[in-house]
This record gives structure tokens, C-alpha cells and sequence, in this order.
């Protein structure tokens, strides 16, 4: 089902766009990727609607037969990607699990401003991305996933992510189709 519509109070959550995580290959062009959720954040902030900005600086606790080590994390890798003009109204999130809302006052910000929808983009599609997307939808958000503004290191995941799991949470589109949507709510 293609995105039909949005909340008068919906937010954009943008995960990952940091500098050590697009510096990893992805599967669509990174470049492409923080354009388009580039796009969404300025779209947006020109309305007046939240822009939330999430980075990760760990790992989860656990033992896990795939796990990413992220050991001792260089200078500047949990630093948002400068493409993303983070603002002094945008709300930094910083995680250590896959999910945006595990230990962190997202759910709480997004409550108190009255949101009942989110619209996602960022990396990585089957992690960071989808994490969030379940959270989001279990604590009862509409959730809106912006399928050209995000991507994954893995093909089979982002496609497993996109065709199987997002339409059992949520609605997708483009980040146009979006902004489109947008501009009808504020004619």
C-alpha cells in the first residue's frame, strides 16, 4: 500500500546518517540515500513539524552468533552527516541497541509534542530502520517509511525489510510522494 496520508502531527525520525556508518557500502548509493532524507528533514522543519536526528554510539549487551564489535569508535563517527544541517530544533537522539526508542526519551519527546505519526528514513534498512519502525508502531504511531531515503549492507535484508515487514507496520512511498502529501495538508 502506497503512502495516502499524514497525521496533522506527524515527525521525521532519520537513523544513522552519521559518518562512520555511511562510510560502509550499501547496497543503494549513500549519497542517493542522505539527499533524499535530506530532503525530508528541510521539508519538514519548513512546516514547523519535528525532525528528530539519530545516531548510535554502541552496542547492545548480549551474546549473539553475528555481532558487530564496534570497539574503540574514532573521532567524529557518531557525528551526523553534515548534508543533514542539523538545526537547534531538532531533537539528537543517541542510541546503543539497533532501536531508536530502547533506553532513550523518544516515545516521551514525540508524546509531549501530541505526535501520532512518524516518518522514517536512514540506515540500515533491516536494523536501525526496522527497529525503530516495530517500536513505533507497537507505542501506537502511524508509521510512514520513505523507501528511497533509506538503505541497507545487505540486499536480501533491505528487500525482506521493504516487502515483507514495512507493509505489516506502516505505509511506504517515496521521499516526493511524501513531501507531496506534505504540501496538500498545508493548502
Amino acid at each position: 500500500m502506497a503512502v495516502t496520508t499524514l497525521d496533522q502531527n506527524t515527525a521525521l525520525i532519520v537513523i544513522d546518517l552519521q559518518n562512520g556508518i555511511v562510510s560502509y557500502p550499501t547496497v543503494h548509493p549513500i549519497a542517493e540515500i542522505v539527499k533524499h532524507a535530506s530532503a525530508l528533514a528541510d521539508a519538514f522543519r519548513s512546516r514547523g513539524l519535528p525532525v528528530v536526528l539519530v545516531n548510535v554510539a554502541g552496542g547492545a549487551p548480549g551474546r549473539a552468533e553475528q555481532t558487530r564489535s564496534l570497539g574503540q569508535l574514532p573521532t567524529g563517527w557518531s557525528d551526523l552527516v553534515p548534508e543533514l544541517n542539523q538545526q537547534p530544533g531538532d531533537h539528537t537522539v543517541t542510541k546503543r541497541t539497533w532501536g531508536a526508542f530502547t533506553n532513550t526519551d523518544l516515545d516521551q519527546y514525540l508524546k509531549n509534542l501530541g505526535v501520532t505519526q512518524v516518518v522514517m528514513a536512514g540506515v540500515s534498512t533491516s536494523i536501525g530502520v526496522e527497529s525503530t519502525a516495530r517500536y513505533a508502531y507497537e507505542y501506537g504511531f502511524n508509521v510512514t517509511l520513505a523507501l528511497d531515503a533509506m538503505t541497507d549492507m545487505n540486499p536480501d535484508a533491505h528487500i525482506n525489510s521493504v516487502t515483507r515487514i514495512f507493509p505489516r507496520l506502516g505505509e511506504t512511498g517515496t521521499t516526493q510522494e511524501i513531501i507531496d502529501l506534505l504540501d496538500k495538508r498545508s493548502a
